[in-house]
């Protein structure tokens, strides 16, 4: 039986679902005594609304109603019967990544703490955490519970409750070792479980320099990296398709120019012009987007234009022009469809170019990477540890490696399968 890509996404979702049901479930209580804290205090929770608290909600949910959707529509959704393959798999684990990210990640991709313990922890190395339990009396205030669970289910960057340590002895006392110090903790007569919890936290991936992990930067990066890829790609879209369609349909002096100025951006290395106009304005995930976006609309322009001149002077074209039809009408209705493969094809490849130039501006310093976490920054950063740490540098590559395959395999047979089409 050939395994298709329902099966590998269902059990993915399962699997994700069966190691998070306790966060996921903390989110959706969380979700209820939002709503009801609603009715209780409007401006207190309006207060309280944050992009994480929110991101928790909508992860928390989506985990659940993606999973039940997928298992309805299992056999109804033609790209969910498509047969497995690596390219396929990465996809799916990307969108996860991007949808679920506060959900799958251990951490907050900034949290630091305890930094001569956590830093440059090995892949699979763990540490023993100490969660002081808050000691006030417990209170029916709606408000305290609500922020108590807040304070629980949102992932900070900071969290003075959290010790991390090598190694305990309760035997006396509670001493806790980091490195060559041992350090006590006073539990006032307490029993341990009614004043601590103590587990063993897992680092995945290892730590950086920081002590951050390495696994949950690696997913927050991702939704850094496919936002700017989607959002730039939509721009060059926009401008490509628009830009085409006039040189192709107007002709004349408008196509001369247009054409003319894009064999100059073509001619012309964009990444040093991105580079300047970064450099001058900042590297903001806006202005990324916006630089990324408008300096990948040539191929797209030449693919439509070249298109359009085609058919402009074809029957069927020329009959939709007498009867009256308008321009948008014509390019949406006429020459739209039969582009959509090539111009699907040009914007995946595009997607890949974005990613790969994104993170290279981020390595160089001039991305997104400063004020988020970037695949780019990440190698950035690995490079100064490489003999120390190859793990900071190895496992960003590889998800960067493995996200332009994926990118240029899916591109690959779109394209196969249009050219299977056309000699039918």
């Amino acid at each position: 039986m050939n395994l298709k890509l329902y099966h590998f996404t269902i059990l993915y979702l399962s699997v994700i679902i069966f190691f998070t049901i306790e966060k996921i479930g903390v989110g959706f209580k969380l979700l209820l005594n939002f709503i009801e804290l609603i009715f209780y205090d409007a401006d207190f929770a309006i207060n309280q609304l944050s992009f994480s608290m929110a991101d928790i909600f909508i992860s928390s949910i989506m985990t659940i109603i993606v999973l039940i959707f997928l298992i309805i529509k299992r056999k109804k959704w033609g790209w969910l019967k498509l047969n497995i393959s690596l390219s396929r798999i990465i996809v799916v684990v990307l969108v996860s990544f991007f949808i679920f990210a506060p959900v799958i990640a251990p951490f907050n991709p900034d949290f630091q703490k305890n930094i001569s313990v956590t830093k440059l922890l090995k892949p699979l190395e763990s540490k023993i955490r100490i969660e002081l339990v808050n000691q006030n009396k417990s209170t029916t205030n709606i408000n305290e519970k609500f922020l108590e669970l807040k304070n629980k289910s949102v992932l900070n960057t900071f969290n003075s409750n959290i010790i991390y340590a090598d190694s305990i002895d309760t035997r006396d006392h509670f001493y806790y070792y980091q490195g060559k110090q041992k350090k006590i903790i006073d539990t006032e007569g307490k029993a341990l479980e009614d004043f601590c919890s103590i587990r063993e936290s897992l680092f995945l991936f290892g730590t950086d320099e920081y002590g951050r992990d390495i696994f949950s930067r690696i997913i927050y990066g991702t939704r850094v990296s496919l936002f700017i890829g989607l959002t730039a790609v939509l721009i060059t879209f926009i401008l490509g398709i628009s830009l085409g369609f006039i040189a192709g349909y107007k002709g004349g002096v408008i196509s001369l120019v247009l054409n003319h100025t894009t064999d100059m951006f073509l001619a012309f290395p964009v990444i040093f012009l991105i580079i300047l106009i970064l450099s001058l304005f900042g590297g903001s995930i806006l202005s990324v987007i916006v630089v990324l976006g408008i300096s990948g609309w040539m191929s797209l322009f030449k693919i439509v234009r070249t298109e359009v001149i085609a058919i402009k002077n074809k029957d069927y074209f020329l009959s939709a022009k007498h009867i009256g039809l308008s321009a948008s009408a014509l390019m949406n209705e006429e020459i739209f469809p039969v582009i959509l493969t090539s111009v699907i094809v040009n914007l995946v490849f595009q997607f890949g170019n974005v990613i790969l130039a994104e993170s290279a501006l981020s390595y160089l310093g001039l991305g997104a990477g400063n004020s988020y976490p970037s695949w780019g920054k990440m190698i950035e950063d690995g490079q100064s540890y490489l003999s120390q740490a190859w793990w900071m540098i190895v496992f960003p590559a590889l998800i960067l490696i493995f996200t332009l395959y994926s990118a240029n395999d899916i591109a690959g047979k779109i394209n196969s399968s249009l050219k299977k089409k056309l000699e039918l």
